[in-house]
């Protein structure tokens, strides 16, 4: 018998690059993370990427993506890179890390 993981728990850690930095896009990503019900952070990282770390399940974080491919407003988005990885259950909340 064939069994379909529908409610899968993943972790995807998110590489973002472009205009991401200084256009409220940790914001945009943590409001958009919570009404998703997705735990983990985003942070601003020296080389101007934003770094996502999010866990969930795998529908909530597919759309987690896609808003993050777009951005908010003032954001462009050149590239995102996401790679899957175990859920670890660590995080109890999204947050902003500096």
């Amino acid at each position: 018998m064939l069994t379909i993981e529908v409610n899968r728990k993943i972790q995807l850690f998110v590489l973002i690059s472009g205009k991401v930095q200084g256009v409220g896009f940790r914001n945009f990503t943590q409001m958009n993370a919570k009404q998703l019900g997705i735990n983990g952070y985003a942070k601003n990282l020296p080389n101007g990427k934003v770094e996502v770390v999010a866990e969930g399940d795998k529908a909530q974080l597919d759309a987690l993506v896609t808003l993050l491919k777009k951005g908010p407003r003032f954001a462009r988005v050149d590239s995102l890179d996401a790679d899957e990885r175990p859920f670890t259950g660590e995080y109890k909340t999204f947050g902003i890390r500096y």
